[in-house]
């Protein structure tokens, strides 16, 4: 058994990280030489199937005159190719390039704000710009932009990628690319052009539906140049977390995002508690100069997190769910005290509400800033530390059927109840509200969002301690409810039929066929995600465990270890690894 000394401890390590000045990410690309014979993975070192991915040669362009270049001579040779981004953030292989002989496009070096107009409220920015770079570079014009994801170190390329968003049912809603007027991407071209094209696409204008196509692409049209974004006028926000009893939280759901402008919750199923963001706009003359360091984005020390993993495995390896679920109520007890990383002033908490400018308030981002320091600290997720090592379900599920799937997941916790304190240790499920989009791949409806992250065994045939839980909540959430994948994270069963979803997925395919007819920006798994070639799921051996498959034979699980499977507790039709 782990002492309760020792888990306090392991939490006063975590306390200490306000003072950590952060070790950067690492780059996601690496190659031998020469920038060739490359690999390259994910911030957080490992893809859904484990799998490693190779490319001959990488390339770095810093303009758009050598974005043209690279694609042209690319297209000439008809070589594979897809794009990577600075921290290369997204769980899925999006950024694999097919075979040996691929070519992977960095926009690293596309870091430059092209212009700001404060008069008509627009920035334009290369692809490669990040989210805390254009934030930055916007408030020192007196413009905000309204709504963003919570992470300061997704690439503007890479959000309108995935579809990336923040929490909001209001004005023109909480994605990125519901923001962006006027967009630059280099395509495949021609002999007679050159090999490359140059698209210029412009909101309602006369490529509309091309822009609508290109809003969310997962980087299969071609390699973003710049981007033009519709700011606001820099504004206060007053941010107040409430904490309260889940007992009447599937009646909450649909009218407290109507109430409150970035409103989302925080819930801890296990606990039967939820935190509401009551987080609205107030007169830039109320005072406050509040800012949002969100510790779980902060620079950690590494003893921190490798003292963490080493008791969760242990956990897991013990079946001690006592001491897991005594670990989640500390870290949530911990971070509600703290107030989620939120200040008065930017150095103390001393009270709700805290009132602060957007952009202080918006993201954050802390282990993204400071000098490396030989890993003394890192971000929570970086694989050299050994610290954080983990799945994430995040599925948008349409607002009139949220209510439904959250009962479901009090039913389960109702049979289970320690089922979900794993949870916990990750801030349990983040709840973010997502408009509509008309962008082809995007929301199709009002939606609440279901952010859930876990543990993940370093062993892919080694099962986590109620593992049958979280696959069933995952299947619910895709096939009883028919909730959409978030394009940046998710294990390949959330992408199971996920295309058949989009009302408007085969114009997107004719777009895509117009843009690279040779497919050069598509790889086997963006043709699997898009329905155009089987075998998305693997079947093999413990396959179920890593979300590489729906079980349907005992040996998907770990029958070794007594794990087989079996129908869902509460959805039926589901079929998860469960201890028998």
């Amino acid at each position: 058994m782990i002492s309760r000394s020792v888990l306090i401890l392991k939490w006063v390590f975590l306390l200490i990280t306000i003072l950590a000045n952060g070790n950067p990410p690492e780059e996601p690309v690496k190659c031998s030489n020469n920038f060739t014979n490359c690999t390259i993975t994910n911030s957080y070192g490992a893809f859904p199937d484990r799998s490693t991915c190779h490319a001959a040669e990488a390339a770095y362009p810093s303009s758009e005159e050598d974005i043209v270049s690279i694609v042209a001579t690319a297209t000439r040779d008809k070589r594979k190719m897809r794009v990577a981004t600075r921290y290369s953030h997204s769980i899925p292989k999006l950024v694999c390039p097919d075979g040996e002989d691929g070519l992977i496009i960095s926009t690293e070096n596309l870091n430059r704000i092209v212009n700001i107009d404060t008069e008509k409220m627009l920035v334009t920015v290369e692809s490669g710009v990040t989210l805390m770079q254009l934030i930055d570079e916007a408030a020192k014009g007196g413009l905000a932009l309204p709504y963003t994801p919570y992470w300061l170190g997704l690439t503007i390329g890479g959000l309108l990628g995935t579809g990336a968003h923040g929490s909001t049912l209001w004005a023109d809603g909480s994605a990125i690319h519901d923001h962006v007027v006027q967009m630059r991407i280099v395509t495949p071209g021609s002999q007679e052009v050159g090999y490359a094209t140059v698209r210029t696409l412009e909101e309602n204008g006369e490529l509309d539906g091309e822009m609508m196509a290109a809003k969310v692409s997962l980087g299969v049209l071609g390699v973003i140049s710049q981007v033009t974004l519709k700011l606001q006028p820099m504004f206060k926000r007053s941010v107040t977390l409430l904490t309260k009893n889940d007992s009447d939280l599937s009646d909450q759901v649909a009218t407290f995002g109507r109430q409150h402008e970035f409103a989302d919750m925080i819930w801890y199923p296990s606990q039967n508690r939820v935190v509401y963001r009551i987080d609205d706009r107030v007169s830039s003359t109320v005072f406050g100069n509040g800012l949002w360091d969100h510790p779980g984005f902060r620079a950690t020390p590494s003893l921190a997190l490798v003292t963490l993993r080493l008791t969760e495995e242990l956990q897991e390896a013990t079946g001690d769910i006592t001491e897991k679920c005594i670990g989640g109520k500390l870290t949530t007890d911990t971070l509600i005290n703290t107030a989620f990383g939120l200040t008065n002033n930017g150095l103390l908490f001393t009270g709700y509400p805290v009132i602060g400018y957007q952009n202080r308030l918006q993201a954050s981002g802390g282990c993204l800033t400071g000098l490396v320091d030989a890993e003394i600290t890192a971000c929570p997720w970086d694989p050299r530390v050994n610290g954080l090592f983990l799945h994430q379900t995040t599925i948008s599920v349409a607002l009139s059927k949220a209510k439904d799937f959250i009962q479901d997941i009090q039913k389960l916790v109702t049979i289970a109840p320690q089922s979900l304190c794993g949870l916990d240790i990750y801030n349990g499920i983040l709840m973010r509200y997502v408009t509509g989009s008309n962008a082809y791949i995007g929301k199709q409806e009002d939606s609440l969002d279901f952010d859930i992250t876990y543990y993940r065994s370093k062993d892919p045939k080694t099962p986590r301690l109620f593992e049958d839980v979280l696959e069933e909540i995952e299947q619910m959430a895709v096939f009883k409810y028919g909730g959409l994948p978030h394009w940046g994270k998710n294990r390949n069963v959330a992408f199971e039929g996920a295309i058949k979803k989009y009302k408007n997925g085969g114009e997107f395919l004719k777009v895509k066929e117009k843009y690279d007819p040779l497919g050069l920006f598509s790889s086997e798994w963006t043709d699997q995600v898009l329905g155009l070639k089987g075998g998305l799921t693997t079947v093999k051996e413990g396959c179920a465990l890593e979300g590489l498959c729906v079980c349907s034979e005992d040996i998907h699980c770990a029958p070794e270890k007594g794990y087989l499977c079996r129908p869902g507790k509460v959805f039926q039709d589901a079929r998860v690894c469960t201890l028998v």
